[in-house]
């Protein structure tokens, strides 16, 4: 933990820039997150992305602030007016990777590259197999760099290729020319760059650059390397220095060759600021203890606090109910499994990877013959294996380090295996056991950064667009083979966290969601009537007519659950989407376009049939109170939980958004800030108006109170499984209702009662005071599914 972890933020809020929303619009979003009552504005990548980048993670130049989002001048102008409203601001550092753009002058680190080769005084910049491809003619053992993005093979788009002077040109692409060779004929001179110029569809197979998982035009940056450290970082460290940036969100460090000796030097270099990682844990796995970092972004918490709302055994029927209907038995982990061996596979997206570590493993057996003689196909079997079964997203082995427990069982293998066989030689690579030396410390870290592509790409990006049992399960570091959780465990789990990550990031939405939270909250509520849903989903289908794909169908009518009402565009855009990620009917490298056309004007035709939408709009209503309460005891739990709260733009209201891009769309603050005004008489019975007042209210308490200890409270009564309840400190306590639809049809709160500690309390929320004691939860909660109440002093 980083020593500036003693002062973290109350809570932050962050904001996605782009052409659309730059940094001048949010200095005049400042006075509104001042009354919101963050401490912190979150920013979206800074530094110069690729032209009209809505995002930021595809940097072009780490020399200056982005100017498509104002430039440095208008940094500094919202810091300087964040501070005189006592804000800071939290900058996201993408560590990993950077454009691969068009044309590819913009990146010129890689321009360099690409004209003067491994010589290249950037050459160290870019994570570049050059002994994967023979070099140009004359210097075949020097390697060159494959640039799989030509639309067909190359001898079909020869003619399309042009000289320019010392540039090659390729329709909107541009590549330097080595020096000397402009006036060659185009075979000759195709033949003498360190480039290689190919079709796109060789990148899985041939591609010898690493990237950010399997996307080709964002190139992995070697940030391990001292000198690429400092050129990457420089702006930003500068910034923090002169006080305009205050802590940072690490982007994707499962993808650094040493994400701790990363986390090191940014510390070193910082003092320590408040850091966060992008970190997704698995299961009950934890974050390394000797990370000197604050925490994670806070998926962790994400999947908590979802949890504890969710019914385990009314999700556990709803799943039977899917997979009885879509006629597959696979369950959420074995579609993980598959999706995992479908990339490694030899036609798989991340076949090249798999290749790579291939070379690096038969380069250590030929110079060991200890090692060697093992068989191609045996070393590629069991490496395939290793990287579809390992259980995280990556080991935590540093090279020259003993390996830490958790490597040691994920990489342990079945007893009784052959102690020479391929398998148990590529286990002890991965953790380190067989030495030191240039090739077997590269297995080491390249395997860890291999197997976080596998599982973000084989299970988030795969499996979790195939299994929609219940999709709102489906997210980033989610299990939706175990839904819900118990009070007991998330009780646990809170304490865990205050005692080890106490400002670590808690998150609810983000960029990279794909449903929001208030999206989310509706999905939970079919969890508590999964016979209703599995009957009114078969009823929905039969009025559309036969869905091309009965899994699909699922996914659809639960996404229009989710984000109801949702027009027609945006609708088939998502589902296009999901069906291209799944990768069963259709795919984006091998797009089915007659599938796509039949599920197309599926989707269209459900807006035109007549009585479907009434239905489905009357269902949202049956669902709405039930989803009112999932939202508001969500936020509450977010809000007040061990952590620090990170607020994603436009959540402070229901936000029914779905994955990017259109989650990524610019929000209207200025209507906020209005609405904000609204006198609390206005507030009630409008979940947009009762859910914004419940994050102001919370986040002012968290500013101007310190929360203290964590300590579940427990009700008493029939409905006592129906309340979660915790105090922060002696002072304050939160009060939130879970499963609420059980908690309808079993009766309600009847005689359940809270313990309150001796003393006068008020409800934040409703201004209602009660005195400690024995109190009737339902007089608690009679206005709102919650309830915030504090101490009186």
């Amino acid at each position: 933990m980083t020593s500036a972890a003693a002062h973290p933020p109350t809570a932050s809020y962050r904001l996605q820039l782009q052409p659309g929303f730059t940094l001048h619009d949010a200095e005049r979003a400042v006075p509104y997150l001042a009354a919101l009552g963050v401490s912190h504005v979150h920013l979206s990548p800074l530094l110069q992305a690729a032209p009209g980048s809505t995002h930021g993670y595809d940097t072009v130049d780490h020399s200056r602030i982005s100017e498509q989002l104002g430039g440095e001048d208008a940094l500094r102008s919202l810091a300087a007016e964040a501070h005189r409203h006592g804000l800071h601001l939290i900058a996201d550092v993408v560590p990993n990777h950077m454009a691969l753009p068009v044309p590819e002058q913009l990146n010129q680190p890689l321009w360099h590259v690409l004209r003067d080769g491994p010589g290249s005084r950037y050459a160290d910049w870019f994570d570049i197999d050059w002994t994967a491809q023979p070099g140009p003619v004359g210097e075949p053992g020097r390697g060159r760099l494959i640039l799989p993005l030509l639309g067909d093979r190359l001898g079909s788009v020869l003619g399309q290729l042009t000289v320019d002077k010392d540039v090659l040109r390729y329709h909107d692409h541009a590549f330097p020319l080595r020096p000397g060779t402009e006036n060659l004929p185009l075979p000759a001179l195709l033949d003498r760059q360190w480039y290689r110029l190919a079709w796109w569809r060789l990148a899985s197979s041939e591609l010898n650059y690493r990237r950010f998982f399997a996307i080709n035009d964002l190139i992995a940056v070697r940030v391990e390397v001292p000198e690429v450290f400092r050129a990457t970082h420089a702006v930003l460290l500068r910034l923090h220095g002169e006080g305009v940036l205050d802590g940072f969100r690490v982007d994707h460090p499962d993808g650094l060759a040493d994400p701790r000796g990363y986390l090191r030097h940014l510390a070193d270099a910082t003092g320590g600021a408040y850091t966060v990682v992008e970190k997704i844990l698995t299961g009950d796995e934890r974050l390394p203890a000797d990370w000197p970092c604050a925490g994670t972004t806070g998926y962790d918490a994400l999947r908590r606090i979802d949890g504890v709302l969710t019914d385990h055994a009314g999700a556990e029927r709803l799943i039977a109910s899917y997979q009885r209907d879509v006629a597959d038995r696979t369950s959420a982990a074995e579609a993980a499994l598959r999706g995992r061996a479908e990339l490694t596979g030899p036609h798989g997206e991340l076949a090249a990877e798999v290749d790579r570590l291939l070379r690096i493993v038969r380069r250590i057996c030929a110079a060991e013959p200890g090692l060697a003689d093992h068989r191609l196909p045996d070393l590629r079997d069991a490496l395939r294996g290793l990287l579809t079964g390992h259980p995280v997203y990556r080991p935590y082995v540093v090279p020259g380090e003993d390996p830490p427990p958790e490597a040691v069982e994920h990489l342990a293998g079945p007893a009784g295996a052959d102690p020479r066989g391929a398998d148990r030689l590529l286990r002890d690579l991965a953790l380190g056991r067989l030495g030191r030396s240039t090739e077997k410390d590269e297995f080491c870290r390249r395997f860890a950064q291999t197997t976080s592509a596998v599982a973000a790409k084989g299970v988030e990006d795969t499996a979790f667009y195939r299994w929609n049992a219940l999709v709102g399960l489906n997210e980033v570091g989610g299990d939706p083979g175990r839904p819900g959780l118990s009070p007991a465990a998330f009780h646990r789990w809170c304490a865990a966290q205050e005692r080890d990550w106490p400002a670590g990031m808690t998150v609810l939405s983000t960029h990279d969601t794909k449903r929001s939270a208030d999206a989310r909250a509706r999905l939970a509520v079919l969890a508590e009537l999964p016979e209703a849903w599995a009957a009114e989903c078969a009823a929905w289908t039969t009025a559309a007519g036969p869905c091309p794909d009965r899994a699909t169908a699922w996914l659809l009518w639960e996404t229009m659950v989710a984000a109801w009402p949702i027009d027609e565009e945006r609708l088939v855009q998502v589902v296009l989407k999901s069906v291209r990620e799944a990768k069963v009917r259709t795919s984006w490298t091998q797009p089915d376009e007659a599938f796509e056309r039949t599920l197309t004007a599926y989707v269209r035709g459900v807006f035109g049939n007549a009585g479907l939408c009434p239905r489905i709009a009357g269902f949202g209503q049956l669902l709405a109170p039930y989803a009112r309460s999932n939202s508001l005891a969500a936020a509450l739990l977010h809000l007040t939980v061990p952590g620090v709260p990170d607020l994603y733009q436009g959540s402070e209201e229901p936000l029914y958004t779905l994955v990017d891009p259109d989650n990524r769309a610019p929000v209207d603050l200025g209507a906020l800030a209005v609405r904000l005004t609204d006198s609390p008489a206005e507030r009630g019975g409008d979940l947009a108006r009762e859910k914004l007042h419940l994050t102001t209210t919370a986040l002012h308490l968290r500013r101007t109170r310190e929360l203290g200890a964590y300590r579940p409270v427990a009700a008493d009564g029939p409905a006592a499984a129906h309340l979660l309840a915790f105090g922060r400190g002696p002072g304050v306590l939160a009060v939130a209702t879970r499963l609420p639809y059980g908690l309808q049809r079993a009766g309600g709160w009847g005689d359940t009662v809270l313990e309150l500690p001796e003393g006068r309390w008020t409800d934040e929320l409703t201004q209602r005071h009660y005195e400690g004691g024995r109190l009737p939860v339902s007089w608690l909660l009679e206005r709102l599914p919650v309830a915030l109440l504090t101490e009186d002093r």
